[in-house]
């Protein structure tokens, strides 16, 4: 049995990058990281563009113009200014190659046919040039940018409609028990209903992961062992809950060893999530979760979440520790570490009655996991804890 600390240092060490590309639509791009740099087909803006609502100016001495036309965003007209001259200009607009300056409106005194402005300005003022943002044929973005609403309105704005991105995991989630019925079923003596997968699979979309299949095993061995070695083949990322401990029908450990499943490690020191597996074959991921939902759901947000990070190449690869101050009081029983369910809201924190590893009803309720380590034994009103944000 391993620390908490080094079994998450072991995840990191174990999960790289996936470095498969596929290609994207830019509008359902979103959360993915660039494969390759994305070059610019265009300049941007890709004509001199006013800055605002105003005047456009061919520069003399004089601080009257004589006003000549207009142009709003979307014109193509491109009207000739001589010196002296000027023409009304909205926010957006091409600004004609003739005019060298845009004075505000707010600074210019409009007589129909003549404006005066309030004092001289510098040329090319109030005018963006042609390719200010980026320039035709240079790096718009760099690999391994993160892409989020902003780039993907950078991107479209540049008139790029596809990406390519860093594949996400194919991910398989694999239940198991003879007890676990789908719900919509009538419940029946000694049966009760699977909630892991779904659970997991939902977690996995709020972390904007859609690549993923669900299977249930019954608790036999053949099976078992035959479900996981095609899930294992086919996927980058194996999620199984239950059958990891020692019990008589627990046939995972067993399947997972003969398969010649390199064992990273197995059990760790904290609660809930004791009897957690971690293990690789090839280049796919393998964790075994314990059954109970509470603690597969801890071990996903602690392990798998460090995972699923690294696989897409971020750098930010754990979940937000902060410390908080405590508005409860809570015994710590036993010398494991543990992570307990709690609401984190301006800068407190309220661990929650329920921490049990298989009720989910405080679960629901939680945006927050307080981590009370071996050395404490009793949280107090007004301690300062750590507490882990979980996604929202």
């Amino acid at each position: 049995m391993i620390s908490i600390n080094e079994a998450i240092q072991l995840v990191k060490n174990t999960s790289k990058p996936l470095l498969k590309s596929t290609i994207k639509p830019v509008g359902k791009s979103g959360g993915y990281l660039l494969f390759e740099d994305v070059i610019s087909p265009i300049n941007m803006p890709p004509f001199r563009q006013s800055a605002m609502d105003g005047y456009a100016l061919n520069l003399h001495d004089n601080l009257t113009y004589n006003l000549i036309g207009e142009v709003k965003a979307g014109d193509g007209n491109q009207p000739v200014l001589k010196k002296g001259e000027a023409i009304r200009i909205f926010t957006g607009a091409p600004v004609p190659d003739t005019a060298n300056a845009i004075m505000m409106q707010e600074k210019v005194k409009d007589d129909g046919n003549t404006i005066t402005i309030e004092h001289q300005i510098n040329i090319e003022h109030n005018i963006r040039p042609m390719g200010e943002q980026v320039k035709k044929g240079n790096v718009a973005l760099k690999k391994n940018t993160k892409l989020t609403p902003a780039a993907i309105g950078y991107l479209t704005s540049l008139g790029i409609t596809e990406v390519s991105v860093y594949k996400k995991p194919q991910i398989a989630l694999i239940t198991t028990g003879n007890e676990l019925i789908e719900a919509g079923q009538s419940v029946t003596y000694g049966k009760i209903y699977e909630s892991n997968a779904t659970m997991l699979q939902n977690a996995l979309y709020s972390l904007k992961f859609y690549d993923i299949t669900i299977h249930k095993v019954e608790d036999n061995y053949e099976k078992t062992k035959s479900k996981l070695k095609s899930v294992i083949t086919e996927n980058d990322l194996v999620i199984v809950t239950g059958g990891i401990s020692v019990g008589d029908y627990d046939f995972v450990g067993k399947a997972l060893n003969e398969l010649q499943v390199e064992e990273v490690f197995y059990k760790v020191k904290q609660k809930p999530g004791k009897p957690l597996f971690f293990g690789k074959k090839d280049n796919t991921l393998i964790f075994a979760l314990p059954g109970n939902p509470a603690a597969a759901l801890t071990c996903f947000y602690i392990y798998v979440y460090i995972a699923l990070q690294n696989m897409m190449g971020r750098n930010v690869n754990e979940l937000p520790r902060i410390k908080a101050k405590s508005i409860s009081n809570f015994e710590k029983k036993g010398d494991r570490p543990q992570f307990l369910k709690a609401i984190y809201k301006g800068e407190q924190v309220e661990i929650l009655e329920g921490q049990n590893s298989s009720m989910l009803q405080t679960f629901a309720l939680s945006n927050a996991l307080v981590f009370a380590d071996e050395d404490i034994t009793n949280i107090k009103i007004g301690d300062t804890i750590e507490t882990i944000l979980l996604p929202v």
